[in-house]
C-alpha cells in the first residue's frame, strides 16, 4: 500500500490493523444502496469512517463487503483499501472470519468496526486501543452509557463488576433491559484469539446468523480477559439503522462543526438552522444568519455576514469585510474584500474583486448548455438590479452595468464605462 500522510504523522499505531464491517442490506432503510453508502452530511458512512481511522494513525484497514460490494469496492479505489466479499450474509462472526485469511502473518491486535457506527471520534478509537494496551486482554469492547438504551445490545457484568456477555436487546430479560450500558460495536482483539473462538460461535437459532457478540461469552468461559474502555458519548454509540437515525446522526456532525466554529470566533445567530459542512473554513468575527447552506471546500474570511438564507458552495473564497445577503446563491467563485452580495443574486463561476456592489437580482448566467463559463466583475465596479451577466464576460474596474441590463458573453465591459439595455450598450465612459 502507499505510505499516506496519516502514517507518516503517527506511527504508535503500526501493530494495529482494521476491519471494518459493510456488508449489510440495510433493510429498515428500505434502500437499494448499500447501507454503507448512505451520506451523512456530504461523506457516505463508511467514508466518514474510515477518514476517522486513519486520523487515528492506523494506515492498514480491510473493508468487508456484501450487498452491493462492486458499488462499495469502486468507492474504495481512492483509498487504496482492501476488500473482502462475504458471499453469504451470515451475520457479523462470519464477516469477521471472512477476513482471517488477511491476517495470517500478522501478530498484532485487531479493531473491529461496523460501518453503521460512523459517528465514533478519533479520541475515542485512541482511548480504546490504548486500553486495550494496557490491559493485556484478549478482547477490549467500547461501552457506553446511555438515557436510551432501546435497540442495543446490553453489556452485562457480574458483581464485580467484570463482563460477563453481550446480549440482543431481543433476546434480553426484562431486568437485562433496564440496563443503560451497550456494546458500542466497536472492539480491539488479539488476533489469534479471536479466530481461535471465532469458529466455535454457533449459528442464532432465531436470525440465522452468526453474532460478534457471542464471542464475549466464549472467551469469558474459557477465562480469557475482557475489558471494556467506557468513556464513549451517547451521540458517538449511536448506530445507523433508518433513515430516522441518520437525520438524527446529520445533526450531530452538523452541531459539532457548528460548535467548532463558535469556538474559533464565529457568530451563529440561529444554530440550529444552519448547515456547514466538514471543510468549510470560517474566520472569527463573521456573523451567519439564520437558515444558511454552506457546503464543500468553501473559505470564508473576518468579518463577514452570511445570510440568512445564503447558499454557499463548491470551492468558493469570499474574502473579509463582505455581506453574503438574503437568498443569495455562490458557487465556485472567488470574491473580494468590502464587496456587498445583498438579495436574491446568482453567481456561479464568478471572479469578483474588492468593493464591489451587486444589485438584487443580478445573475452570472454561466451555463450555455455545454459548459460552465466565468464571469469576471474587476474591483469598484457596480452591477445594476436585474442584470444578467451572460458568462464567458468581464465587467471592468469602476464599470456601471444598469438595472435590467443584459450583458451578453464576450461583450466585455471596458473600465470606468456604463451601459444600459437589452444588449447593454455603452452609454459614457466615467
Amino acid at each position: 500500500m502507499k505510505t499516506t500522510r496519516y502514517e507518516i504523522r503517527d506511527r504508535r499505531y503500526e501493530n494495529i490493523r482494521c476491519v471494518i464491517l459493510a456488508a449489510g442490506l440495510g433493510t429498515r432503510m428500505n434502500t437499494n444502496l448499500p447501507k454503507a453508502l448512505h451520506k451523512i452530511g456530504n461523506e457516505m458512512m463508511l467514508e466518514r469512517l474510515i477518514e476517522t481511522v486513519k486520523s487515528s494513525g492506523i494506515s492498514h484497514i480491510v473493508v468487508v463487503v456484501g450487498y452491493g460490494s462492486e458499488q462499495v469496492e469502486d468507492i474504495l479505489k481512492k483509498y487504496n483499501i482492501n476488500t473482502i466479499r462475504q458471499n453469504k450474509l451470515l451475520g457479523s462472526a462470519d464477516a469477521v472470519k471472512a477476513a482471517k485469511r488477511y491476517f495470517t502473518k500478522f501478530t498484532g491486535s485487531l479493531l473491529v468496526l461496523y460501518t453503521d457506527t460512523p459517528l465514533i471520534r478519533k479520541a475515542t478509537l485512541k482511548g480504546l486501543i490504548n486500553r486495550h494496551r494496557r490491559s493485556g486482554a484478549a478482547c477490549t469492547l467500547l461501552a457506553a452509557d446511555v438515557n436510551s438504551p432501546t435497540g442495543y445490545g446490553r453489556v452485562i457484568r457480574d458483581s464485580s463488576g467484570d463482563i460477563v456477555k453481550i446480549v440482543e436487546e431481543k433476546d434480553a430479560t426484562v431486568h437485562e433491559k433496564d440496563m443503560t450500558q451497550i456494546n458500542v460495536g466497536a472492539y480491539c482483539f488479539k488476533r489469534k484469539e479471536l479466530f481461535d473462538v471465532l469458529a466455535r460461535i454457533k449459528k442464532n437459532p432465531k436470525k440465522g446468523e452468526f453474532y460478534l457478540t457471542d464471542i464475549i461469552k466464549h472467551f469469558r468461559d474459557r477465562g480469557m480477559p475482557i475489558s471494556s474502555y467506557d468513556k464513549c458519548s451517547e451521540e458517538e454509540a449511536l448506530g445507523i439503522n433508518s433513515r430516522e437515525d441518520l437525520s438524527a446522526a446529520e445533526k450531530i456532525i452538523r452541531m459539532r462543526k457548528i460548535k467548532q466554529l463558535m469556538e474559533g470566533g464565529v457568530t451563529f445567530i440561529d444554530p440550529e438552522t444552519a448547515y456547514i459542512d466538514k471543510k468549510v473554513k470560517i474566520a472569527k468575527d463573521t456573523v451567519v444568519y439564520p437558515s444558511v447552506v454552506i457546503q464543500g471546500e468553501v473559505i470564508i474570511g473576518k468579518n463577514c455576514r452570511i445570510g440568512p438564507f445564503a447558499k454557499i458552495r463548491g470551492k468558493t473564497e469570499i474574502d473579509r469585510n463582505c455581506v453574503i445577503g438574503n437568498f443569495v446563491e455562490v458557487v465556485r467563485s472567488k470574491i473580494g474584500e468590502n464587496t456587498k452580495v445583498k438579495h436574491h443574486v446568482y453567481l456561479g463561476d464568478a471572479y469578483v474583486g474588492n468593493d464591489v456592489n451587486i444589485g438584487a437580482g443580478a445573475i452570472t448566467a454561466n451555463y450555455d448548455g455545454k459548459r460552465k463559463n466565468r464571469t469576471t466583475i474587476k474591483s469598484r465596479a457596480f452591477i445594476g438590479v436585474g442584470a444578467i451577466l451572460i458568462a464567458p464576460v468581464k465587467i471592468g474596474e469602476q464599470a456601471v452595468v444598469g438595472a435590467g441590463s443584459v450583458v451578453t458573453k464576450n461583450k466585455d465591459v471596458p473600465d470606468k464605462a456604463t451601459v444600459i439595455g437589452v444588449p447593454a450598450r455603452v452609454l459614457r465612459k466615467k
